[in-house]
């Protein structure tokens, strides 16, 4: 897979988790919010949570989980990114949590064929 292709799958794999978490009432914040530190694949909020969720997409979970891939390294630059978030909007009151959406597309961009497993506070 090309990492054009790569790049495309995974905003499709972060589309459809976000249109999940929209469905469950929560509002999205941002998408792809960088910094120098890392990305924050989507930032979601609702009435009680500031949801910081990193999305994995995977054809599957044969070789190993989707959420494994977050390992100690990553979960501190998301860590750090987070807190440049909140830096920048102080409105936000929500109680902060780290989630990971894991994507499981068995044939690519089906979204028929997609299951996602969402973890709440995942770290």
């Amino acid at each position: 897979m090309s990492g054009g292709e790569s790049g495309r799958l995974g905003r499709w794999g972060e589309e459809l988790v976000a249109a999940d978490l929209m469905k469950k009432g929560f509002r999205i914040l941002a998408r792809r919010y960088h910094s120098r530190f890392g990305e924050i694949d989507l930032v979601a909020a609702n009435e009680q949570y500031l949801c910081f969720t990193e999305v994995k997409l995977r054809k599957s979970g044969a070789f190993a989980p989707a959420w494994a891939a977050v390992d100690a390294r990553k979960r501190e630059r998301l860590r750090i990114t987070a807190e440049l978030f909140l830096s920048e909007h102080p409105q936000l009151r929500q109680q902060p949590r780290f989630d990971i959406a894991e994507v499981y597309a068995p044939r690519g961009a089906l979204a028929a064929e997609a299951r996602i497993i969402y973890w709440e506070n995942a770290f």
